[in-house]
């Protein structure tokens, strides 16, 4: 039985790494799950990581090599050879996660940890899955499964999976398969128990399962298997032959990077390659400094916006006042309107061709959202008004620029932030790359010129 892992705990183990006391090591660790020893492993420095993962049983160590971030697994295989990797680790893994720690290799190693697969079957298996995008159903199925043809009986499941009980951990269903090998469907393992075992398959298995296309993407796949409640997906090629199974503990991890990368990128830089706690300083510069930089030189048209406008700012400088009002109610309205959008496309809510119904939708939105705002605005300055006459003796004047601005604004911003992430989507790249910075920046540029149009339409002749 496996125990959580707690701060008492993980003290304990550091305490016994520091002084490389073994036994009381191992003692420690024989009690956690795999997970947990990999996050101990990731919290040492890289000798001490090395010290504890090198005193692991095979078994246990490729178990917990999966769990590990990239970076460290391939720090820690750093002083592997091939045919060790090989024999202690990938033997031990299923096909799915030893593809992928050989995926991450050198291309030399590689080639050397294929070489000492002794399993034909195994190797066959992992090959094969190596030809698929890691962004594919393909890229993240096993190919360990249990299969009957269509044509047995119940009793052939059994023995079926008896075969495999050593080979696949998780069995959830059983998959019912031709003479050609083409998927036919599913039976749930209570059949197996409430049924007699003399029962023909052809009477049982469900022809209704859902299936997925090795090619079909892994976000795609994630929604599936949320919409449908699966916990497991066959995978069959363009002929409807059976190749492998997908779940949901994969899902789980797919949902988790695709989550984190549009995080990223909405917060205006590149996704990380590894987590925050393992991704080095240069790293971190390296994938924030590029839209840190574009961004600025965005930002930097505001200031030439506003050039155009320096005669009217002298006149007035009372308007210089409401700018960052202005700009900043535009730029979080944009903002707001992206997040949701890239967030509905990403689940599935909406798509592009839906791109009018969009419009009306935030239309009508950025319009109630801006005569609030406008409104607030105008009383905001006629409040002020009451108690200064920093607005000068035509502040009701001033108010109704601020007001109609802000409702412009907004509504603006509204369609932007919206609208931008669709185009984004249509074009082919990743709606989240519309970050909620670069519609902020945007609308910026863009919310100065509405401001002062407005200002100078209501004030010329009387202020201007």
């Amino acid at each position: 039985m496996a125990f959580k892992l707690s701060k008492f705990s993980l003290e304990r183990i550091q305490e016994n790494v520091a002084q490389r006391r073994g036994e009381a090591l191992l003692s420690e660790l024989s009690d956690l799950h795999p997970a947990d020893i990999a996050e101990v492993i990731d919290q040492l420095e890289l000798e001490e990581a090395r010290y504890v993962y090198e005193m692991l049983e095979p078994e246990l160590a490729a178990e917990v090599l999966v769990e590990l971030p990239e970076d460290l697994r391939d720090s820690l295989l750093e002083n592997y050879t091939g045919k060790e990797i090989a024999e202690e680790l990938i033997e031990q893994l299923d096909s799915d996660d030893a593809a992928d720690v050989i995926a991450e290799l050198p291309e030399d190693l590689k080639e050397e940890v294929l070489a000492n697969i002794e399993d034909a079957e195994h190797l066959s298996d992992i090959t094969d899955l190596l030809t698929y995008d890691e962004n594919t159903a393909g890229g993240i199925m096993a190919k360990e499964l249990v299969k009957v043809n269509v044509g047995s009986m119940l009793l052939h499941c059994v023995r079926e999976l008896r075969a495999h009980a050593d080979d696949i951990e998780h069995v959830y269903v059983i998959n019912v398969v031709d003479d050609h090998d083409k998927f036919v469907g599913t039976i749930p393992l209570k059949e197996l128990v409430i049924r007699s075992l003399r029962t023909p398959v052809k009477d049982v298995y469900d022809p209704d399962a859902i299936t997925v296309r090795a090619d079909t993407d892994k976000e795609e796949v994630s929604r599936m298997m949320e919409k449908y409640n699966l916990t497991v997906l066959p995978v069959v090629d363009a002929r409807g032959r059976l190749l492998g199974r997908i779940t949901i503990d994969d899902v789980v991890d797919v949902i988790r990077e695709e989550e984190t990368e549009d995080v990223q990128r909405m917060a205006g830089m590149e996704a990380l390659d590894y987590s925050y706690s393992n991704s080095s300083l240069w790293e971190m510069v390296k994938k924030r400094a590029g839209w840190l930089i574009v961004l600025f030189i965005g930002e930097s048209f505001t200031a030439t916006a506003m050039g155009f406008f320096e005669g009217q700012i002298e006149k007035a400088v009372v308007l210089a006042l409401f700018i960052p009002l202005i700009i900043s109610s535009g730029g979080n309205t944009g903002s707001q309107a992206s997040t949701l959008i890239i967030r509905a496309l990403a689940l599935g809510d909406v798509t592009v061709s839906e791109w009018w119904r969009i419009f009306k939708r935030e239309l009508s939105v950025g319009l109630m959202l801006g005569v609030a705002l406008g409104v607030f605005g105008f009383l905001r300055v006629a409040a002020y008004s009451q108690f200064s006459t920093a607005y000068g003796p035509h502040w009701e004047l001033i108010g109704l620029a601020v007001g109609f601005s802000l409702l412009g604004v907004v509504v603006w911003g509204n369609l932007m932030g919206s609208l931008f992430p669709l185009l984004l989507k249509r074009l082919g790249l990743d709606p989240a790359v519309s970050s909620a910075p670069f519609v902020a920046t945007v609308v910026d540029v863009s919310g100065l010129l509405i401001y002062f149009t407005i200002a100078s339409l209501l004030l010329v002749g009387v202020i201007l």
